[in-house]
């Protein structure tokens, strides 16, 4: 049994994608599934279309890689983070569609919530702020908007999950209702210090802790997969978010170590070890990851819109076919102009945290065409990144480190990742694997399972494909900088 099974359910698409003894992709698939926007800045997801496309994609990497179930060592689970689901326990079956990290409609609860004097509070326990972004929230609204949701919740018969936790009591038949440390973290309820879910937020927010699910390390025991999936009983052994397990599969186990993940949105965390340091910049205090039942704690700084900007040109602008061709764009954009997009689609993350802001273009003229606006699309990632280190350096106060490790979808575009090293002032290491969160899911359970080495072997063997060298001046750097941060305050005033 040398290969492992990684499961990478984002927020636009599931994949799987089977790795062999050496940690190398051997085998993938992926499929994207539909998006619903019932209202402005709403976005939910059909769990039954989660569940079947993990389910086609599983099975088809598993047969392109030419391998029998039997031969798979352990599965590794990562996720989109924050994203709820309710079901019933008796049924699996969900009571309302997946509500989505990205949906902004408890933007008056947590804002009520704020008035209210409760920010501190749940702040000290989980580390996060009082934003729609987080699941518990999410949990309240369902229960107090669907018809007889709070009853049977009370009564014991609905479960909640995130996407991990719903995919994990799925392949498991409803025999595990877990989770791990790390999604735990993102719920709004759970006390990354303690180590448990608070009893004094659930009663704030009228969640009846019996929904609640067990939670694990990030590499442990969480089942079995059926046989019917795989065509054998298969152990899932690894589970983290989607931005901890890239964490983990750039192995940034040091202190002062830092990643940026840019998929549908962008989050970097920057390595703070066992203290959790808590931010004088909105930042968020999470866990990194959870080993051998020790949690090592990260500073987060969450951007909602990256590779999703990419996204908007070709679907909602309609002015590209692929993502591929922004970079093409960008380099023959006119220099000479000024666009600026500030990509706040459903308000906008660190260290702003403002939920009702909404997307703006300026500097727009009337040469101004597809060109230059898919440049300024690329650059409103790095300048967000600008938002998240400035902040981090300000909160951590420790040595960081003078490179940034990147991954995901988006870094294959050189042109972005060029102005990312030069409007940070920074390297920009990009590794040879970019979808760095199915390499950490792999590694958890390819570790717990014996076939793959422990941590400091692993981290040994990283190794980068390329390094961005900063190439801009300091002064050029400052001034598009601060024609950034000017364009970020009109937005916020409209």
């Amino acid at each position: 049994m040398t290969y492992v099974l990684a499961i990478d359910q984002g927020t636009t698409s599931s994949r799987a994608i089977v790795f062999d003894q050496a940690l190398k992709p051997v085998a993938s698939a992926q499929e994207e599934f539909a998006q619903h926007f019932p209202q402005s800045g709403w976005v939910e997801h059909d769990p039954a279309d989660i569940w079947a496309t993990v389910c086609r994609t599983c099975q088809a990497a598993v047969e392109k890689a030419g391998i029998a179930g039997s031969e798979i060592a352990g599965v590794g689970i990562t996720n989109q983070r924050e994203t709820t689901v309710l079901w019933d326990r008796d049924t699996g079956e969900p009571v309302h569609n997946a509500i989505v990290w990205q949906d902004r409609r408890t933007a008056d609860l947590c804002h009520a919530l704020r008035e209210a004097g409760h920010e501190e509070m749940i702040s000290r326990a989980t580390g996060l702020l009082l934003d729609p972004y987080f699941s518990g929230t999410k949990i309240k609204w369902i229960l107090d908007n669907l018809e007889g949701a709070r009853a049977k919740a009370e009564a014991g018969q609905l479960l909640f999950g995130t996407i991990d936790c719903y995919l994990i009591w799925k392949l498991t038949g409803g025999a595990v209702h877990a989770t791990d440390a790390t999604n735990a973290a993102r719920t709004l309820v759970y006390d990354i210090r303690k180590g448990e879910w608070s009893a004094e937020i659930c009663a704030l927010l009228d969640i009846p802790m019996t929904m609640l699910p067990d939670v694990r390390d990030c590499a442990g025991d969480f089942g079995a997969v059926q046989a019917d999936l795989l065509g054998a009983e298969v152990p899932i052994l690894g589970v983290a978010g989607d931005q901890q397990a890239a964490t983990i599969g750039q192995a940034c186990f040091q202190p002062g170590m830092m990643k940026s993940t840019y998929g549908t949105g962008c989050f970097a965390l920057l390595n703070t070890g066992d203290v959790p340091v808590a931010s004088k910049n909105r930042l968020l205090t999470t866990i990194a990851y959870q080993l051998d039942g020790k949690p090592t704690y990260a500073l987060e700084g969450s951007i909602f819109i990256a590779g999703a900007v990419v996204q908007w040109l070709r679907d909602g602008l309609q002015i590209i076919e692929s993502a591929g061709e922004t970079q093409a764009l960008a380099e023959i954009a006119d220099p000479h102009q000024n666009v600026v997009i500030v990509p706040a689609f459903t308000g906008l993350g660190a260290p702003y945290w403002n939920a009702h802001c909404r997307g703006a273009v300026f500097g727009l003229t009337r040469s101004s065409g597809p060109a230059e606006v898919s440049r300024a699309a690329l650059e409103s990632v790095g300048y967000q990144t600008r938002d998240l280190l400035e902040a981090m350096r300000a909160d951590w106060g420790g040595e960081s480190e003078s490179v940034l490790r990147v991954d995901g979808g988006m870094t294959a575009s050189d042109w972005a990742m060029q102005f990312l090293a030069d409007i940070n002032g920074v390297p920009v290491d990009r590794p040879p694997v970019l979808e760095t969160t199915a390499l950490g899911a792999a590694w958890l359970a390819g570790m717990q399972a014996g076939v793959y080495p422990e941590r400091e072997e692993f981290a040994a063997s990283w190794a980068k494909e390329r390094t961005f060298t900063p190439a801009m001046d300091q002064d050029t750097r400052d001034a598009r900088y601060a024609q950034w941060q000017k364009a970020v305050t009109a937005a916020q005033g409209f």
